[in-house]
């Protein structure tokens, strides 16, 4: 097992690329802190990975657009495991499609807070933590932060602050054998994203022109980012930091 009696804290860890990881590294041994805001999810997931093993996870309830929730549940987890080993820093949403003009500043400053801001204080909050066991710290990015996407512009900004934070703090951290990598993931078969084509006239269509976007012509998986986050959270990449990883299934190819 891959991450046998190690602790990862996973931000959003009930739903979507979250679930994925918290789903993969239980079954890697690994003791898996799932946060998230929502208590039956959480909790239901929690119930289910403990009862598969061979690893063990827990709910813990978090809105991580209040740092101080971070800081709480951090401490929480380090005090019933004892320690620190990864951080995913997952947790974020993306509006509806609005152009800049239609943006207020109050909709851009709550974007910002549950997505970057929740990042710097995951990291911030862990790092004493993860300095003693060498660990590392891993930022769920997008490849819009790359390619920019249409009337996302305030969702892509966060994203691309992901990214040059996962850059210098991996500097920062480099001495101190804490490495810091991003994983931008392209269009992943999430319940969000099912329930957005839902939203569509032909829902069926909508998700397979999304899924067309790849070279595969599938949407990633969850379990998929799970496996990546694993790679990037063990001694297989350890020479591997600050590093924006295209989890995209070749979207950005043949333009």
């Amino acid at each position: 097992m891959r991450f046998k009696d190690r602790v990862v804290i996973v931000t959003g860890g009930s739903k979507g690329i979250g679930e994925g990881c918290s789903r993969v590294f239980c079954e890697e041994g690994g003791l898996v802190a799932i946060l998230a805001r929502g208590i039956g999810a959480g909790q239901d997931l929690a119930r289910e990975l403990n009862e598969k093993g061979p690893g063990k996870a827990i709910f813990v309830q978090c809105d991580v657009g209040e740092h101080q929730q971070i800081l709480s549940a951090i401490e929480m987890v380090v005090e019933q495991f004892g320690r620190l080993d990864c951080i995913i820093n997952n947790a974020g949403f993306h509006p509806p499609a609005m152009s800049l003009e239609e943006t207020s500043i109050e909709e851009m400053e709550e974007l910002m807070r549950v997505n970057f801001l929740s990042t710097f204080a995951g990291a911030k909050y862990a790092l004493p933590y993860l300095r003693k066991t060498k660990g590392t710290i891993i930022n769920m990015s997008s490849m819009t932060a790359l390619l920019g996407q249409h009337h996302s512009t305030a969702y892509c900004s966060t994203k691309g602050a992901q990214v040059s934070f996962t850059k210098s703090l991996a500097i920062e951290l480099g001495e101190a054998g804490v490495r810091v990598n991003a994983i931008l993931p392209s269009n992943i078969d999430t319940p969000l994203m099912r329930d957005w084509a839902a939203t569509l006239p032909d829902s069926e269509n909508a998700l397979k022109r999304v899924a067309d976007l790849q070279v595969f012509k599938r949407m990633g998986t969850i379990e998929e980012m799970g496996r990546l986050a694993l790679f990037l959270a063990t001694e297989d990449s350890s020479f591997l930091t600050g590093q924006a990883i295209e989890a995209e299934g070749g979207a950005s190819l043949d333009y």
